[in-house]
């Protein structure tokens, strides 16, 4: 590859967990810059987005997915920023026309974990115990395994939340394990919840690095920070996310892991939001894109296609 010198300037949210996971990631790049002799140096752009300043609904009846990327999508278009780092959970199935995803770094612990307030875990809490999630994924898990728990919505980023458990009675509340360990804040966890007991969102753990499809540096940079293995199974719970969910608000999650010879097995899980209804699915296969199909027709057999249908009604 050529030396240039170039400024790249990457965007992203505001939150002290975009800020400390966009440090990181930039780090990584400075590293793979130096190391191929790129010449490249990095600036952080903080940018607002919509789901930053609602901070009082849940995030299901103002939009969902797109709430966290919309302003940075657009600065990427305009050419204000040349990536924008994000968790990949946020990231919406389809993106803009001349976007694209140009790297996959290497997944942290995709799991779900509870924070309670004396340090048990799921099965130590009291019945009736009262549990901060603003998640229907989460939520539809945890009745499932604890119908007597009283889900209660809580929003507002890890910091906040935290806090909250102690300030607003909150028995436990549940978070991405991910972003306490990019946090280094893995001590405060209670215990992790298992893929069996609570699938993960899609992507959850796992980093997008979005940048503009003809931005020819910027893409052999990011091919260079790009995980194989971590591309494979986020590629494959997103395929099952755009094949089952057409946008609409039900509780939906995927797991994928790939064994060492490329052998990807997928768990799909779709339920209803008071977790009555709960359907997984697992299956293996080697083509990550069909993979997702694959399972989420499976479900859709099983009689996730009604459990959709009544969250559309």
């Amino acid at each position: 590859m050529e030396h240039h010198t170039r400024k790249i300037i990457v965007g992203t949210r505001q939150s002290s967990l975009a800020l400390t996971q966009t440090g990181q990631v930039i780090e990584a790049l400075q590293q793979l810059s130096d190391a191929h002799g790129l010449g490249y140096t990095f600036e952080l752009r903080k940018i607002v987005t919509k789901g930053d300043q609602i901070i009082d609904v849940t995030l299901s009846k103002v939009g969902g997915k797109g709430l966290f990327v919309k302003e940075i999508e657009q600065a990427l278009m305009d050419g204000v920023i040349d990536m924008a780092v994000h968790s990949m959970k946020d990231m919406p199935y389809e993106l803009p026309d001349g976007l694209i995803n140009g790297a996959t770094p290497a997944r942290v612990d995709a799991r779900d974990c509870l924070i309670t307030r004396d340090g048990g875990s799921l099965a130590d809490l009291p019945a009736g115990a009262v549990i901060g999630t603003s998640s229907l994924r989460r939520s539809c898990q945890l009745l499932h395994a604890r119908p007597d728990l009283n889900v209660q919505w809580i929003r507002g980023n890890i910091d906040s939340r935290i806090r909250k458990l102690h300030t607003e009675d909150f028995d436990a509340i549940v978070l991405a394990a991910a972003g306490l360990q990019r946090m280094g804040w893995t001590d405060r966890i209670s215990s992790v919840l298992p893929a069996d007991v609570c699938i993960p969102a899609v992507g959850q753990g796992a980093l997008g690095i979005e940048c503009r499809a003809d931005d020819r540096q910027v893409r052999e940079l990011l091919a260079l920070y790009n995980d194989p293995t971590t591309d494979l199974a986020v590629s494959a719970e997103r395929s099952f996310l755009g094949t089952l969910n057409g946008g609409c608000q039900v509780p939906i999650g995927a797991h994928a892991t790939v064994s060492q010879d490329g052998v990807i097995t997928l768990t799909g899980m779709v339920g209803s939001p008071d977790g009555q209804q709960l359907l997984r699915h697992t299956a293996t296969g080697s083509d990550a894109a069909q993979l997702g199909v694959d399972v989420a027709a499976a479900l859709r057999t099983e009689g996730a296609e009604r459990i959709l249908a009544e969250a559309r009604s």
